[in-house]
């Protein structure tokens, strides 16, 4: 039985790893709507602020009344350096060989928002790849999946089997830590425990 009293959850985007991660902590949004905002990175920008950046760019161009919004935007960050979703299959070749062998961070920043408040936060997981040959990049690369993905690589995806070491949150990775993510849900009204939806 739904709960008249509680919020509507707006998820502020269109990507289905986060519909996915949502759905393990049980929650199902009641609505999906992707914003159209320019990704692009100023220049000189820093990873980290970046995608501070990006979600609260997301968050400010949804307007739900009461409503929650959860907006999200994860980046791959080698040093300074900002990867993004690969235009195509040779720029996911670039990435992949900068990153194998080595560490990078992974950022994904969330922002919630209810009426006129909004809550953020970001999070950072350190990962490594293992150096890669060129007939591994080339298998990956064949399979499609490096498409959308930041860094041109999807840890939850083929290329697992790249990834010996994280620290940090796995599922901040695939694209919404979640336990920041229930803490934020839970600070603007959105009751995740114990709730009959």
């Amino acid at each position: 039985m739904t709960n008249p009293f509680t919020p509507r959850l707006i998820l502020g985007s269109g990507s289905p790893r986060r519909l996915e991660l949502l759905a393990q902590i049980g929650i199902v949004p009641d609505a999906v709507t992707p914003p159209d905002v320019d990704e692009t990175a100023h220049g000189g920008e820093l990873p980290r602020d970046y995608v501070k950046r990006i979600a609260q760019a997301k968050i400010d161009a949804l307007d739900a009344g009461d409503d929650i919004v959860l907006c999200a935007d994860t980046t791959v960050a080698a040093g300074r350096r900002i990867l993004g979703k690969p235009a195509d299959a040779a720029e996911a070749r670039r990435f992949l060989t900068l990153l194998s062998g080595r560490r990078h961070n992974v950022i994904t920043a969330i922002a919630v928002k209810r009426g006129d408040k909004v809550w953020t936060r970001d999070v950072q997981t350190a990962v490594r790849l293992k150096c890669l040959t060129g007939a591994e990049m080339d298998a990956y690369i064949a399979t499609g999946d490096w498409q959308g993905k930041a860094g041109g690589y999807a840890i939850q995806g083929p290329a697992a089997a790249f990834v010996p070491w994280i620290n940090g949150s796995f599922s901040a990775v695939v694209g919404l830590p979640l336990a920041e993510t229930a803490i934020l849900l839970t600070a603007a009204g959105y009751p995740i425990y114990g709730d009959a939806r």
